[in-house]
């Protein structure tokens, strides 16, 4: 008998661990992701700023929503400044999880950005 609740016991807290690294470890996999979108993505000089930030925008949104992270088009901030030579591409995300752990939840608040700069050619 004591074993079984020794037994019980480890699970819970497994279970419970995850519960609460799953949301973190999700932020640091979507983080690498936003930092590859802005770095990979090519937005040709001469497009208007609006569009060219609302396209990355939906992709942001898109990618984000694979990970189950629902994001409105407010909670994404997209800004390319296009300088002399290069072009710098800002992306930021805000938004909060909820970890349920059946007795006790709580809300994990998580704000992941990436700012890239490329050269223009």
């Amino acid at each position: 008998m004591k074993y079984i609740l020794w037994v019980a016991v480890v699970v819970a807290l497994i279970i419970a661990s995850w519960s609460m690294l799953k949301p973190i470890i999700v932020n640091t996999i979507f983080q690498d992701e936003l930092q590859d979108t802005a770095a990979e993505l090519d937005f040709r000089f001469g497009l208007a700023d609006s569009k060219s930030s609302e396209e990355l925008r939906d992709i942001v949104i898109r990618k984000a929503a694979k990970h189950d992270i629902e994001l409105g088009p407010k909670q994404v901030i997209v800004r390319i400044r296009v300088m002399p030579h290069s072009r710098i591409v800002l992306i930021q995300v805000d938004y909060t999880e909820l970890v349920n752990l059946y007795i006790y939840s709580y809300s994990l608040h998580f704000t992941p950005q990436c700012e890239v700069q490329k050269p223009l050619y």
